[in-house]
């Protein structure tokens, strides 16, 4: 590693289907022995090509968002999998991001800086570390992703996502001291402003909370999380081939685009007009919502079907990439607040939320008559009121309005995955995703089988796919 690692420069070197950064620390010019500003950069590259690339379309298509049409992506459709199916996504995590981020951290130490670069290597860490314990259950956590241990040690879910938490204080805690900020440029989320990641770093937390259902512990964390969309943690993408937004390379340029739709049931609950729609009777309009100026932003119909947006949407080629957001947190406080405060905790942080999304919200294509989100009162969900048609308690109608609003919000994200496992035993208010073939939802990514190769302590046998992890056999 000669020269500073530019996004443009790692993204022009590799597509997004063979991964951008393989192979990042298989050179002679080991991170190690690099400025750490130039490894900083890398792994933030790394975490945006973990975040926005294939992972979180093979959990998509888990979640029931995307149809899987032709090669691999009907394989994943059908739940054909084999442990070959998942090494890339290992590779996202460990090689390209927790190997970089930590080479990061301790190339800055041996630099002297300290404080805010720290944290940002951290909050990195648990990025990486809390998308890997998400889809695999137990995972190295203490001994992964440093180079010279080749079989690390797999420490349990349920531990992990106390380390997870820990590792979340320590950055927080270095972020307040706002000395040692990166240098300039080299960190390509918020320049290293402390203040920003702190808020980054809250939802983080929260997120990981909501995973573990501590409801309580996610409501207060993110009370302290981002609170706007300009502290939005995303993925920056420009109009050039070689930086182009990793949706868009896949269904504008990939001759892969092909392969994959958005699946009926998600076209189904935005599509406005009955003539495109698959299930209108799906369609979450009502007098107080008008879900046009969504469904433009996300989806457009093409010649393989609806898919997302490339042109001026959600996948434009310029479009930044979700990674942690305000939106996130906003549905956080709604979920978390009405399981650990009560109903009108609840509707207040969903009406907050929903006049964001009167206002654009996150829709940089919309226009004022395609948005209407007018606030929800407690009526609406007594029995009997238009959100509660079928007669359930209002608190459980409400709570079934957030998780859908989820569904939607975080299109296209891991979090969808993880809200699908978790809510899976809430019949009466989780999205109704039903299995695209048996009667099974997937549970899990199966250990790659590039780590079973090599590594004596991973776990034998090999979990399937349909198996839990710790945190949703509870």
């Amino acid at each position: 590693m000669k020269n500073i690692l530019t996004l443009s420069f790692i993204i022009a070197l590799f597509s997004s289907c063979s991964g951008l950064v393989d192979g990042l620390n298989n050179n002679p010019n080991s991170p190690t022995s690099a400025p750490y500003h130039n490894i900083l950069t890398g792994a933030e590259v790394a975490n945006i090509v973990l975040y926005s690339g294939e992972f979180s379309r093979k959990t998509g298509i888990f979640s029931g968002q995307y149809t899987g049409l032709d090669r691999n992506h009907l394989g994943y459709w059908r739940y054909a999998v084999t442990t070959n199916s998942f090494n890339q996504e290992w590779n996202n995590v460990y090689a390209d991001l927790l190997i970089n981020a930590r080479a990061t951290e301790d190339a800055a130490v041996a630099e002297g800086i300290e404080g805010v670069t720290i944290g940002v290597c951290q909050t990195l860490q648990a990025l990486a570390l809390g998308a890997g314990t998400a889809v695999w259950g137990d995972i190295p956590f203490d001994e992964g992703g440093i180079p010279d241990i080749i079989s690390p040690v797999f420490e349990g879910q349920i531990v992990v996502y106390e380390k997870l938490q820990a590792l979340l204080d320590e950055a927080i805690s270095n972020f307040a001291s706002g000395t040692g900020r990166p240098f300039s440029n080299s960190e390509i989320f918020f320049d290293g402003e402390p203040g920003l990641w702190t808020k980054a770093a809250y939802t983080l937390k929260a997120r990981y909370y909501m995973h573990t259902k501590e409801y309580n512990k996610a409501y207060e964390a993110a009370q302290s999380g981002i609170s706007s969309k300009d502290g939005n943690l995303m993925g920056p993408h420009g109009t050039a081939v070689e930086n182009s937004n990793l949706n868009y390379q896949f269904f504008a340029v990939a001759v892969r685009q092909s392969d994959l739709v958005t699946s009926d049931f998600m076209t189904s609950l935005v599509a406005p007009d009955i003539a495109i729609n698959p299930d209108f009777s799906n369609y979450r309009g009502n007098v107080k919502t008008n879900e046009t100026g969504r469904y433009n932003y996300l989806f457009h119909v093409t010649s393989f079907g609806t898919q997302p947006n490339t042109n001026d949407g959600f996948a434009a080629q310029n479009a930044p990439s979700p990674i942690v957001t305000y939106e996130e947190n906003t549905l956080i406080l709604a979920e978390a607040g009405i399981r650990s405060a009560g109903f009108d905790a609840g509707l207040n942080h969903l009406n907050e939320y929903r006049a964001f999304l009167q206002s654009g919200g996150y829709m940089t294509n919309a226009t004022a008559q395609d948005l209407k989100y007018e606030a929800y009162e407690s009526a609406d969900f007594e029995k009997g009121g238009m959100e509660n048609m079928d007669g359930l308690n209002a608190s459980d109608a409400l709570l079934r309005e957030i998780l859908e609003e989820r569904y939607i919000s975080l299109f296209g994200q891991l979090e969808v995955f993880n809200d699908v496992r978790r809510t899976e035993g809430e019949s009466e208010v989780r999205v109704p995703i039903k299995p695209n073939e048996g009667n099974q939802l997937p549970q899990r990514f199966l250990y790659p089988s590039t780590e079973i190769e090599r590594n004596v302590n991973t776990p034998n046998p090999v979990l399937g796919l349909f198996e839990r992890t710790a945190v949703n056999a509870q």
